[in-house]
């Protein structure tokens, strides 16, 4: 079965403002996000967005561009608007690329695509990698995920779950910094890439912010809240950190400018 990559990719960041744009290795930063997708073997790779700037530099690279509503509160919102507009199949898979991933492997997108079809009870699929540092499991930055032994998310947090309620008995993780992690079970930060079935895009932007989504700031909480069942699986690789701030930039410049030389 085919699948179609979209990449939203928005003019307006708080952080960093015109970040599609932003010249790496003498290409926007969205071209290189579309490049990996084009090495996956999704059908179509189409780029979303509501700004002409945006769709005029896509289009001269040669990118599928479709211009959706300026009023989306997310990229789901737009990645709903794109399976509309093209008119999908309900069960046709759709995988939602960060257009501020450039470095995105292709095999994380086949693998969202591929377990979809290998779980047909998932509405959307997702991936995760284990933590082993107590840090990064305490850090509210870093999302983590717990799921049952068939990979069915039971639920996404800030906070660090499980709680090892006897592992850290007597002492306080949160200002420890010798904390450690239990053995006897796993910790995993979610990694936000998604597939989903064009029908569930079409049941999200329906439903309500839920109270879960709105104390967590997640927007995942809302499909679960919702009963959507939400596929977890390991990484097949490690993907390299996204591009959020002026210096996740000027990382990444450095480091593709090494690799040009």
């Amino acid at each position: 079965m085919s699948f179609t990559v979209v990449i939203p990719a928005r003019y307006a960041s708080s952080r960093l403002p015109g970040k599609p744009l932003a010249d790496i290795a003498g290409k926007p930063m969205v071209q290189h996000v579309f490049e990996r997708a084009q090495e996956s073997r999704a059908e179509r790779v189409v780029i979303a967005t509501d700004d002409e700037r945006i769709r005029s530099a896509c289009e001269a690279f040669g990118a599928d561009v479709v211009m959706t509503s300026p009023e989306h509160a997310s990229g789901t919102d737009r990645l709903e608007e794109v399976a509309r507009l093209l008119e999908f199949e309900p069960e046709h898979r759709v995988v939602n690329v960060q257009g501020d991933e450039p470095l995105i492997p292709p095999a994380l997108i086949n693998q969202v695509a591929d377990n979809l079809e290998l779980h047909p009870d998932a509405e959307i699929s997702t991936l995760c990698e284990r933590l082993h540092d107590a840090g990064q499991v305490f850090n509210a930055n870093v999302v983590k995920v717990v799921f049952d032994h068939e990979g069915m998310a039971h639920y996404f947090s800030r906070a660090p779950i499980p709680w090892a309620r006897d592992h850290w008995q007597g002492g306080n993780p949160l200002v420890n910094p010798d904390v450690s992690l239990p053995e006897t079970v796993g910790y995993f930060r979610h990694i936000g890439i998604y597939g989903y079935r064009a029908r569930v895009l079409e049941q999200f932007v329906s439903w309500p912010p839920a109270p879960l989504e709105r104390v967590e700031a997640l927007e995942q909480l809302r499909a679960l809240y919702n009963g959507a069942r939400i596929h977890v699986d390991v990484a097949a690789e490690t993907p390299p950190a996204g591009v959020d701030t002026e210096a996740d930039l000027e990382r990444l410049r450095e480091w593709m400018q090494g690799k040009v030389e």
